[in-house]
Formats: C-alpha cells, structure tokens, sequence
C-alpha cells in the first residue's frame, strides 16, 4: 500500500495571511494534480515567522485566530474538501486569553486537529502546547505533528512513535539560525539571497552545506530511523526578518533515507510515494524495549 505526501517549502510575507494562504492553495491545487493525498506547509506559513518576535501583544493578537472558528481554518476546511487531501498549515491561535504558535490540520471530511508548539521560544506572549498530537485518518495511518524545535527533543519524537504515530508532520522555520552551540548552524549572509538571481550557486553551496541540509542531516535521519517513522519536512525558504531559511523541503522513510527532496532555493514542492508496510528496524526497536527495567 502506498500513499503519496508531499511537502512545501516557501517564503512567506511577513502579516500577509491572504497572500500566503493564497500560496498555500496554489501548491495544494499542484499537489493535488499530482495525486498527493497529505500536503504539510511550513510553521507559521499563513502568519510570517521571524519578524513576529519583535511584536508586543496587540501585534501577536492580531496576527491570531481561534481553531477552528478562526477564517484561515474554515477556508483550509473548505479546500480540504475540495481537494480531498489532508492539509496541514502553521499559523497563530488565540484559545482562552492564551496564544499559541499551532498548525491545523483540514481533513475531507471535515474533521480538523491542531498541535500547539510544545516547546515555545519565540516571544513571552506565545504559550508552549501541553499534548501530543497523533491522530487516525480515513487513509488508514496515523499521523503526529511536532513543531520545528519540538523535534529536536529526541523523547518528543519517541512519545509520539509510542502513540501509534506513522508519518510525522515536521513544520519548520530553520537554517541559518544563530544557534548559540560553537559548532551549530550559524546564519547565512543575507547579501547572498539578495544576489540570488545573478549568482544562485553561491546561496545554494550554503542552503546544502552546514547552514542547511548537513545540520538537518545530524539528526532528521536518526529520528525517523529509530522510531520506525516516515517523516514529512516542511520548512521556509529566504529572507526571514534578519534570517535566511534554507528550504530543503524532504520526506524520509523509517530507515532514515530520503525519499525525495529540493534543491531549490525558492518556493517548491517535493512529493513521494511512502511504502506503508515495511518492516523497519525502528518498529521492531520499540516492540523490543523494556521498559519495566528502567531504573526508577
């Protein structure tokens, strides 16, 4: 049995929701063409990222909506419908005077999840989620989202494999970060995307060097590998406030291999057929564990 996925990376328009969710039903409606079933956009695609950190709470608010009341929610329900794919977009959810950095989740038959960031850095306004978020689909898998730095946490992926999780929605904003580690990702200079059209080589030797795709390759891999996961990586690509984000939207199979991903240094999309009955060395690592035998 095989399912077609397909990831999007894009720039995103800082506080445009219209024009990137514009964007966003664009490359559904390419998906769509092309047969994919689960389409996962970038964290916080529909609201812009990076700029927001500056933002005090009136700015936050108003970047905000509730889910699934919210507008962005019924018009990704709506669309959803439509296309008969399972959507997953990142935006701004606002739920009892509390605010949230989530991603929202449109199925075809109108059911709707949302997982809220669970470890939350990007301002003192945005509270961190407090669940998991695995969930049966009508295609006959389970799926789980982490956002962004949620996956970092290696246990953050392990509970969500434990929970039943097949394919994992991995949204990021990432690449070119100023990781505080002396031997992290470090940033890109953005000198280099303002020339990207005269001189696209440079910018892509840093979006697949240790700015880009070799920090993601650290541990993208081991993740899906050791929890017998497909994983989905949706990212932004471009300037992003004073950041460069690196794109290199991919989906992994759970041995940790890459099943198809861009080399693209703008907006595109990557699709892949995910094989669903392999037998991975991850499945067999978690039915094989002890847990009784942990020390206490």
């Amino acid at each position: 049995m095989f399912l077609r996925c397909g990831v999007v990376q894009f720039q995103h328009a800082a506080g445009a929701r219209d024009a990137n969710f514009a964007v966003v039903e664009r490359f559904a409606r390419q998906a769509h063409a092309q047969g994919v079933k689960v389409l996962a956009f970038p964290e916080m695609c529909l609201t812009g990222y990076w700029h927001a950190r500056h933002l005090d709470r009136a700015g936050w608010e108003a970047l905000s909506e509730p889910v699934p009341e919210g507008p962005a929610t019924q018009r990704l329900l709506r669309l959803s419908r439509e296309l008969d794919m399972i959507l997953g977009v990142g935006l701004v959810e606002q739920a009892e005077g509390r605010l949230y950095n989530s991603y929202v989740l449109a199925l075809p038959d109108g059911r709707w999840h949302r997982h809220r960031k669970l470890h939350a850095f990007e301002s003192p306004h945005i509270s961190s989620g407090g669940s998991f978020t695995v969930f049966d689909t009508p295609l006959g898998v389970r799926l789980g989202v982490l956002i962004c730095y949620d996956t970092n946490i290696v246990e953050n992926v392990r509970a969500t494999a434990l929970l039943g999780c097949d394919v994992l929605l991995a949204p990021h904003q990432t690449g070119g970060t100023a990781s505080r580690s002396p031997h992290g990702m470090k940033p890109i200079d953005p000198a280099l995307w303002h020339a990207r059209h005269e001189d696209p080589e440079a910018l892509r030797r840093e979006f697949q060097g240790d700015r880009g795709r070799g920090w993601l390759m650290r541990w993208l891999p081991s993740r899906a590998h050791d929890n017998g996961l497909f994983l989905l990586f949706a990212n932004g690509v471009g300037l992003d406030d004073d950041e460069v984000r690196t794109g290199n939207a991919m989906i992994l199979d759970p041995y940790g291999r890459i099943l198809a991903e861009t080399q693209a240094i703008e907006d595109d999309l990557v699709v892949a057929d995910l094989d669903l009955l392999p037998l991975c060395t991850g499945r067999r690592w978690i039915r094989g564990r002890r847990p009784s035998s942990m020390p206490r």
